[in-house]
Parts: C-alpha cells; structure tokens; sequence
C-alpha cells in the first residue's frame, strides 16, 4: 500500500488478542494507532479487539483487557493483528485456529505478534514464507515449521503475512505500517509522542541481551557478550572468549568489573541458566535436554547450578509451574 491509495476512510484494524499475552505488545499495537489518530487530527485507524471466546482476556501482569466480542471466520477489515503469549495450545483450539485460516481471506495484511506468529504457522498461513519469532522460540520454531523460512530478524513482512519478534519489534512493525499507508511524516510524529528513537530496521537481527547504551559506548564488551550469546550452548573459556573478541583476557575482565559489577565467567553462567529457566518453565523439554542446549554435560552440574541461582532444582521448578498453571 503507498499513500497514493489513501481514502478517507479509516483503516479498519482486528487485533485478536489472548490471555497470557503480555500488556507491552498490546501497548505496541494499540497506541501507536491511538497517536496516530491523534497527530493527523482525524481517525486514520480504527479498530476493534476480539478474544477467542469472546470473553475477557486476563494478561500475565494480572490485567483484564475487556474485548468486543468473538473472532470467527467472518471477521474483516484491512488489517488483521494476533497477539499471543504463554499456553497459546489452551487458549487456541482447533476451532481458533480454523477460523484464523479462514478468515485471512478477508484482510489486506496478517500480522502474528510474538507467539501470533505460531497461530500463522499452525493455521498453514506462512508456509512457504519467510516468518520470525521471539529469539526465545526461534530454534523451537523452526523446528515445528520446517516450511517456513524463519529468520531472527526484528520483524518480517513477506506479501500480507507480517511476524514480529516481541514488544519493541512491534512498534518497529506498526511504525512501518502507518508510514506504508500515511507516509513517513506521521510516522515520525508518532515516534516522536513516545520519544522513541526508530534507529533499527526490520532485518536487524533481535539480541538476546538488550544492551542500549553500551552497545555504542563499549562496543569491545558488546562483541564479547554477542559471542556469549551464539555460544550458550558450547561455552567458551573465558581465555578463548577474549582471543575472539579480540582482547587480553585481564581486559575483559576489567570491563565486566566497570560496566556490570560482575565477572565474565558469572555474567556467561547468568545467561545460560536464564536460558534454562525459560525453558524449564515455558517449554516440555526434558530437563536433561534443557541442560544439553545450555552447555552443561552433566545434568547434576546444571542442577546444584540451577538451584544456586533460583533457590529450587529445575524439576521442582517445572512442577510448581505446572500445579499454578
């Protein structure tokens, strides 16, 4: 869409949104909507939220979002945006997923946010396309969807069918749209409302570590943590990370101690059991598995480390996740 086609008529917008979703990619969605509308003095955009069931949807911070009815196949309008969180098989049946396939039909754009981009995928919307996901669920994703190119961009646009990556990568998305559909003066003026700095494209790749300031600041330190990143699966020595990063190893160090209080080999460790403690609470991996993909051969290495960091084993853990749930 160019701004050649603009009417007077507001751009009709579906967001499907449900429960366990967090609030930040809802926020994402809805005001950059809501300042737009509000910059251009008139309704650019209108929308109308639906749920699954047509009830209530409670979000993980604890808050209700009331919604104006159910989504179904007859749904329509320009474009249609899905937003999911944690436990998307429960609140997404058959029926759910039925209709989304079907009701595609009826929109200009498709866009799955977060965990929406599963719902494209198990509804056969992005086969053949390219698509991504949260860097949580990238590898996992592209498992379970062996036809869909997954990339670990921010967001994606492929023909109608749009994925974005998490909360910020969405408000790259919705930037996007309105600068496709009113041109790049709203866009920025909207921008400007949050004092958000656009400063990523849509290819960028998502971090697992969202490192703001330091990145431009120290960009040595930045280097090791990406290789921290890539490597949480086979650790590298400390004295090999700094060769790769291209710095002594007593440097490294020093910048760790500066910039984050901690010590390389701490900050590593951090990382890899916050992988795990994903995993363990959000995913059906064996603990064993958990323990391979975060670099740790011996399983009762990983779990005295596990339970030195959060107080609990994984396994007791998941079993406390699971009776809450």
């Amino acid at each position: 869409m160019s701004s050649k086609q603009i009417s007077d008529a507001p751009v009709e917008v579906v967001i499907v949104i449900l429960p366990e979703s967090s609030i930040m990619s809802l926020a994402s969605v809805l005001d950059p909507l809501r300042a737009a509308n509000r910059v251009a003095g008139h309704t650019l955009f209108r929308w109308t939220i639906l749920s699954p069931d047509g009830q209530a949807v409670l979000l993980t911070c604890g808050v209700s979002i009331a919604v104006d009815g159910l989504f179904s196949a007859r749904a329509a309008g320009d474009f249609l945006l899905v937003i999911g969180g944690f436990s998307i098989e429960r609140h997404a049946g058959k029926m759910f997923t039925a209709s989304l396939q079907a009701g595609a039909r009826n929109f200009s754009v498709v866009a799955g946010i977060e965990s929406g981009c599963w719902l494209l995928a198990r509804s056969g919307l992005v086969n053949g396309r390219i698509a991504t996901a949260h860097w949580e669920e990238l590898e996992d994703f592209a498992m379970a969807f062996p036809d869909v190119s997954v990339r670990a961009d921010r967001f994606v646009t492929d023909g109608k069918f749009w994925t974005s990556g998490g909360a910020s990568p969405t408000f790259d998305m919705m930037l996007h749209m309105i600068r496709q559909r009113f041109g790049s003066a709203i866009a920025l003026d909207v921008a400007s409302i949050f004092v958000y700095d656009e400063t990523h494209a849509a290819t960028d790749a998502q971090p697992l570590v969202s490192l703001g300031r330091i990145e431009s600041f120290d960009p040595e330190l930045t280097r090791a943590i990406r290789l921290m990143e890539r490597t949480l699966d086979r650790p590298l020595s400390i004295t090999a990370l700094a060769m790769r990063a291209g710095q002594s190893q007593r440097r490294l160090e020093m910048r760790f101690a500066k910039a984050l209080g901690v010590s390389p080999g701490t900050y590593y460790l951090r990382l890899r059991l916050q992988a795990a403690h994903r995993m363990v609470s959000d995913t059906r991996l064996s603990i064993r598995d958990i323990a391979l993909r975060c670099g740790f051969d011996s399983l009762s290495s990983f779990s005295r480390a596990f339970k030195n960091q959060y107080g609990e084993s994984p396994l007791k853990l998941r079993r406390n996740h699971d009776r809450m749930s």
